[in-house]
């Protein structure tokens, strides 16, 4: 990822420090330091089950940690939570959407419950043009398709224009058009300034647009940087995908071992 981080670039916007969430006996995250700032993209990758969702769900605020802080720009969430939560866009994998109200509904009352004044309905539709749900807007969302809801929760995220946005799995449901265009406005967001935090299996995209990476297993950072510095230092060379890095170090060798013994026998 070559693009240049914008002059913002030293505003700190999520700072994350010490998190660590229990449940019982039972570690889900365990230590975990983030930072994100303005005008970056950083991808948070990890195996199903190393704590991607947990971590965001803390940064958001929608999770009290067990230990440890969350600042969003400066703000501390547990503290100053109204404030802090003023400046996030979350969509989580399975966007939270009321499927009784319609697209058109739903967008404008996130930009309500956010406090939007100026242009809201100007905004609204603007959104629901841009993610080519203009035709469906006063559609119940409970008719729609996974993608589609997907798309109107993006629109629901992102009506308040906020500071730092956290997508968890954004393009599950996604076609190719959509999941372009998807990239393409993280992209121009960051540009303008903003802190995204991108939590994909997609580890393609990641590459394609992320300019920084942390990678979780089993509830801790196991590493974090570019992917060319990250590259570098899993083999001391720049021949590595981020793919075979991911895999080296959260042990998924072993699983391309199993593939290679089938294919020869």
């Amino acid at each position: 990822m070559n693009r240049e981080v914008t002059e913002t670039g030293t505003r700190e916007v999520l700072a994350a420090r010490g998190l660590v969430k229990q449940y019982g006996a039972f570690t889900a995250v365990d230590g975990v330091d983030l930072t994100v700032h303005a005008g970056e993209i950083f991808g948070l990758l990890g195996p199903n089950g190393a704590g991607k969702t947990t971590t965001v769900n803390m940064c958001t605020g929608l999770l009290r940690p067990t230990a440890g802080t969350v600042r969003i720009d400066g703000l501390d969430v547990e503290r100053e939570g109204r404030a802090a939560k003023r400046l996030i866009g979350y969509v989580p994998d399975e966007p939270y959407l009321y499927e009784k109200l319609t697209a058109r509904e739903f967008v404008h009352f996130m930009g309500e419950l956010y406090g939007v004044r100026s242009r809201l309905d100007e905004r609204v539709e603007e959104l629901l043009n841009y993610f080519g749900l203009l035709d469906a807007a006063d559609n119940l969302i409970g008719g729609f398709s996974h993608g589609m809801k997907q798309k109107t929760g993006l629109c629901g995220m992102l009506v308040h224009d906020p500071l730092l946005l956290v997508l968890d799995e954004p393009t599950v449901g996604l076609d190719p058009k959509s999941a372009r265009l998807l990239k393409n406005t993280l992209l121009t967001l960051a540009a303008r300034g903003r802190a995204v935090v991108l939590c994909t299996h997609i580890l393609e995209i990641a590459e394609a647009i992320c300019d920084r990476v942390g990678i979780l297993d089993g509830g801790r950072v196991v590493a974090e940087g570019t992917v060319e510095g990250l590259r570098q230092a899993a083999r001391g060379g720049s021949a590595e995908s981020l793919e075979e890095v991911f895999l080296r170090l959260t042990g998924g060798d072993e699983e391309g071992l199993v593939v290679e013994a089938l294919i020869s026998s």
